[in-house]
């Protein structure tokens, strides 16, 4: 959780996009990904606020491959020639799935896509459900880099997560991908119910001893409609102590040679997630599976897309072309929001500009919000850039704020 500083009151030109701006349009569309939803998983975590469904009975793995590739066919005319530069399995469990069905679906995507050659191609699995057959499928079917919810070596910590994996599973499942794939990334989680600042540096320090070439390191949130939100779990640290954890992380993570390159991200010289980073930069994505979303740009506006989001649902019309759910544009006065959403989220921010050739609109229809952060100290600009402070990055939110 980003802890919220008071916002004082602010006249409505004091941010957001000046109303008289309207976007010049697109010369270039941005880079392109490739999202694929894999929805099951084998047991729902109290804290997922995702769009996964434990799987109660055999999962329709062929069916479920045939939708996508439907879902995928019907989707080509709209980035028709554009290069897909990486591709990212997430769920759910994506492991659940065997290697033939990531081998058909990679297949399906090079035959309907321009697949760049040297595409960076993640899958997410579970560690309670992988093994050395499973890497090594996958690693035959193209996918070259791997993303490992562990969460916490902890088994205290595991179980209060509702994780299906203990410790031994997580070190042996991290040494299986690391023996099998060159550019491996490890989630871990802190702020954890009961866990001390001790116990948070422990975690990081085991990961960093394993050697990823990439940390994911997420604060715990209680998000709506799950179960720690409705209930939350006792022993949870307060913010006070959840900060003193974040900047420990971060400075241990320093000496082991991560740079902190994005909110929750970080890595070693060159591996960066591209797949994350074409997010953060505002790039498109085109989101099949059920309940994925998409960004897609044209030359005059830039849209939204989801899929239908129960699997159920989604088998029913991906065959007959009917996956996607809601499209809309977004509007000319959100699009300074969506762009600082996520760009604001890159420690080292961004060239000042990304923001027309990514929005169309000139940086003028944000410069007062951006005057206003500057003047709170929680941005640094220069000509050639615009980077969140120390503060703005801890008061992320706060920043924000001032774009919506």
């Amino acid at each position: 959780m980003i802890p919220i500083i008071p916002v004082d009151s602010m006249a409505s030109s004091s941010g957001g996009l000046a109303a008289s701006v309207q976007p010049s349009g697109l010369s270039t569309p941005p880079p392109l990904a490739l999202y694929i939803h894999i929805p099951w998983c084998v047991r729902k975590c109290p804290y997922c606020d995702f769009n996964s469904h434990e799987s109660r009975s055999d999962i329709p793995e062929d069916a479920y491959v045939d939708a996508l590739i439907a879902d995928l066919e019907q989707s080509v005319p709209r980035v028709w020639g554009r290069k897909i530069r990486s591709v990212f399995f997430g769920g759910g469990t994506p492991s659940l799935f065997s290697a033939a069905a990531i081998d058909r679906i990679l297949a399906n995507v090079r035959m309907l896509t321009p697949l760049e050659y040297d595409a960076e191609v993640t899958l997410e699995a579970n560690p309670g459900t992988v093994d050395t057959a499973h890497f090594k499928g996958y690693r035959e079917a193209g996918v070259n880099r791997v993303s490992l919810g562990i969460q916490s070596f902890n088994e205290q910590h595991l179980k209060a997560l509702g994780r299906i994996h203990d410790r031994e599973q997580a070190i042996s499942a991290a040494k299986l991908a690391l023996a099998t794939f060159d550019s491996v990334n490890l989630d871990l989680m802190y702020g954890l119910p009961g866990q001390t600042l001790a116990q948070a540096l422990e975690d990081v320090t085991t990961a960093c001893a394993l050697g990823p070439a990439h940390l994911s390191c997420y604060h715990l949130t209680l998000e709506p409609n799950t179960p720690f939100h409705r209930t939350p779990p006792p022993g949870l640290p307060d913010d006070d102590t959840t900060a003193g954890m974040q900047e420990a992380i971060e400075a241990l993570l320093a000496q082991h040679g991560y740079s902190h390159y994005e909110t929750s991200g970080f890595a070693q010289a060159g591996k960066r997630c591209r797949h994350n980073l074409n997010y953060w930069t505002f790039g498109d994505y085109l989101g099949i599976g059920a309940g994925a979303h998409s960004k897609l740009s044209y030359h005059d506006k830039i849209t939204r897309e989801t899929r239908h989001k129960h699997p159920k649902r989604y088998l029913e019309l991906a065959p007959q072309g009917q996956a996607v759910d809601q499209t809309w544009t977004i509007p000319t006065d959100e699009l300074g929001f969506e762009f600082m959403m996520n760009t604001l989220r890159l420690t080292e921010g961004f060239d000042t500009r990304l923001f027309q050739q990514r929005t169309g609109l000139p940086l003028s229809a944000v410069q007062d919000a951006i005057n206003l952060a500057r003047r709170r100290e929680l941005l640094t600009v220069t000509p050639e850039a615009i980077q969140p402070t120390l503060l703005g990055q801890r008061y992320l939110n706060e920043l924000l704020q001032l774009f919506l």
